[in-house]
């Protein structure tokens, strides 16, 4: 296997109706691939190593990863309380929310504020005020709902609590992870001189709703990450800590590299392998169809979603339970494989369905062929 069967399952993709693609790998600490075809939208320009994609939810991954760094550090413990951080949340029945259950899921307060508009959502201060007001939908602590948007606010705020400078999470990611591990291209919040590489988000069309109340409260169709939310400057350059990183798979296989490498990257440890080793850890009651998603979502202790037997693990994963990964709406997913030390990356920016999204059959997802080409290749190296 070589980078040109990575390639060409990349160019395959483009025929199964994908537009532009990016894939990028580390192995042992050292980049092996960083591949780019297709263009900005359908007969545009075409992508290339620099172009920046929306990934969506593997946010999720990237900011997990932070809130981890602080209890490293013994800045924060999962057992306790959020409360103990954060004073104010311990409001109308959320008082024994302990931060384990937040990074789970389990928190039961899945829902968005009522109304919500993108502005709001981009207003920090306004975001942690609703959040205090919320009423659990479900006990905290026992009950598996996926908090599609929401969960970013929680850990992203649980952050600045325990940091000593309380930077914003933007901040403590570029300052405290991203630099260090030399990662360039990974923004929180895009600058306004990088708005031109930013590639456009496309999809068949606008969200439906769905016929899941839980789901339509935990992402409205308002704030719904897609196009028309997700093509708005002031969404590009704002900070959506639980789906709004905008990077290229260069720069997201290297932050993943991380946890690939055990912890450590480049001479840099933040994190201990033990803990890394950690988050494979299933979440409690993790076989049960979670509220939110209306299916079995394999997640774990750490807030990232585990590899092993599909279903229930994510397709394209493989069968290794220790991966580390977060999939994004659309299909962006990033992993990482701590016994391998292999890190990967796939941005692009046609947003899959999910019969797509989910599916083993390689015929039908375009990223189950990526996806074996890049392990393939790794295990020549």
């Amino acid at each position: 296997m070589s980078a040109n069967d990575v390639r060409g399952a990349m160019e395959r993709a483009l025929g199964m109706g994908e537009v532009g693609i990016q894939v990028a790998a580390y192995l042992n600490g050292e980049q092996i691939l960083d591949e780019s075809v297709g263009t900005q939208t359908r007969g545009g320009a075409p992508v290339d190593r620099n172009s920046l994609f929306a990934v969506f939810s593997v946010t999720k991954a990237i900011v997990a990863t932070a809130l981890h760094v602080q209890a490293e550090r013994g800045l924060i413990e999962y057992s306790k309380k959020v409360a103990d951080y954060w004073p104010e949340f311990a409001q109308h029945g959320k008082e024994s929310t302990t931060v384990a259950d937040v990074l789970a899921h389990r928190a039961g307060i899945p829902q968005m504020p009522r109304g919500v508009t993108p502005e709001q959502m981009l207003d920090w201060d306004w975001m942690i005020a609703q959040i205090e007001e919320f009423e659990p939908v479900f006990t905290p602590g026992t009950t598996n709902a996926y908090h599609e948007l929401v969960w970013g606010w929680l850990v992203g705020e649980l952050i600045r609590r325990t940091d000593r400078a309380h930077r914003p999470v933007d901040k403590f990611i570029a300052e405290e992870i991203c630099g260090p591990l030399g990662v360039e291209d990974l923004y929180l919040g895009v600058p306004t001189d990088k708005l031109a590489r930013v590639v456009p988000v496309i999809s068949q069309g606008p969200p439906v709703p769905s016929d899941n109340p839980y789901f339509n409260d935990s992402m409205p169709m308002s704030v719904f990450p897609g196009p028309a939310v997700h093509n708005l400057d002031i969404v590009r350059r704002g900070v959506v800590p639980g789906a709004g990183v905008i990077m290229n798979a260069s720069s997201g296989s290297r932050y993943f590299a991380l946890l690939a490498g055990g912890g450590q990257f480049g001479g840099v440890r933040l994190l201990s392998e033990e803990r890394v080793r950690s988050f494979a850890q299933p979440r409690p009651d993790a076989g049960e169809v979670d509220k939110v998603m209306g299916w079995v979502a394999w997640v774990g202790v750490g807030g990232y979603w585990l590899g092993g037997e599909c279903p229930p693990a994510y397709p394209i994963l493989g069968s290794n339970p220790h991966v580390l990964a977060h999939p994004g709406i659309g299909g962006s997913i990033s992993w990482a494989d701590p016994d391998a030390h292999l890190s990967v990356s796939i941005c692009h920016n046609w947003m899959q369905p999910d019969e797509v999204q989910g599916s083993i059959d390689p015929s039908v997802n375009p990223f189950m062929n990526i996806a074996e080409a890049v392990r393939n290749f790794a295990v020549t190296r």
